[in-house]
């Protein structure tokens, strides 16, 4: 038996919000829906929006949920949790806020809350215009084959939950728990994350309160390798740029680096903005250049 909380049992038993949503037709609303997973992978979820479009907030939201214990009551405490607020609120949420909301979650059993943190992030997409499929989590190498989980979705999930091992990489995104034949690729990825934090100190991910008094920290004493150059890009990219731009309803992925020069796609509103050479110089080229290297250039493809 897993060790589960009370709430955990309590929205298992008695799940709050389940069902669809359907689209009233009437002004100012929209209906939207976003899912992640896969039957055939033993979880997936869809979450239903229903959304004020005059400002931007979700009026309500409902699930469906094929899963476990852990995948009904995470399904049914996010729809709890973004109720009322603004899309931009919503994209702040995290994984570890559904799992406090239920008072914990076995570790094993962490991959659940992810999932709904996935799901709320395609619905969003969704009606703002960014295709689920061209989320760039789901882009690059793919490293678990049994789950179709991407290199840069494992990446995101060690940066943004701080993942030391294989095995809560596995508890968290599932990968690794099928065949088991990517294990060796998933210890790779943590020792090359963990090599490049120790060879390259990053600002650490800021809130809007904490913006203004940040200063940028030092640039590395010894040249990067690429590699690390990427990987850097990528983190600063994931954590300090995108939020904005999501908040805005645009997106930015990474392209390719080519020397100092940053290859991006824009997308979302920020794909056909007219003021989109200022969101390449002033809200990606500066942070690059501030957080990772001087003599970075960003070009949009």
């Amino acid at each position: 038996m897993w060790d589960y909380s009370e709430k955990v049992l309590e929205l298992f038993y008695n799940p709050i919000n389940q069902g669809t949503i359907d689209d009233p037709q009437e002004p100012d609303v929209a209906v939207v829906y976003g899912e992640v997973g896969s039957i055939a992978c033993g979880d997936a979820l869809r979450l239903h929006l229903k959304i004020q479009q005059s400002t931007d907030s979700i009026l309500d939201a409902r699930f469906q949920t094929f899963g476990c214990t852990s995948a009904i009551a995470s399904s049914s405490a996010l729809t709890e949790i973004i109720k009322g607020k603004t899309l931009d609120e919503a994209l702040h949420i995290t994984n570890q806020d559904i799992a406090d909301f239920l008072g914990g979650l076995p570790e094993a059993k962490m991959h659940c809350s992810v999932m709904g943190q996935e799901a709320l992030e395609a619905a969003i997409y969704k009606y703002r215009g960014i295709e689920v499929e061209h989320h760039e989590d789901d882009d690059g190498t793919l490293v678990c084959t049994c789950y179709g989980i991407s290199e840069k979705k494992i990446r995101r999930a060690i940066a943004e939950n701080r993942l030391t091992t294989v095995e809560q990489v596995t508890n968290y995104v599932k990968a690794g728990g099928g065949c088991g034949s990517c294990l060796a690729d998933i210890e790779d990825i943590l020792l090359d994350i963990q090599h490049s934090a120790e060879s390259v100190k990053v600002a650490p991910t800021l809130t809007p309160e904490k913006e203004q008094s940040t200063q940028a920290l030092p640039y590395p004493s010894t040249p990067l390798t690429n590699l690390q150059k990427i990987t850097l890009i990528q983190q600063v990219i994931d954590t300090e740029v995108r939020p904005l731009l999501l908040a805005d309803g645009g997106d930015v992925s990474l392209h390719d680096v080519e020397g100092d020069r940053v290859l991006v796609k824009l997308q979302g509103a920020c794909g056909s903005c007219p003021s989109s050479t200022q969101t390449l110089k002033y809200a990606i080229e500066a942070k690059l250049k501030d957080l990772v290297l001087p003599s970075l250039i960003v070009e949009a493809i």
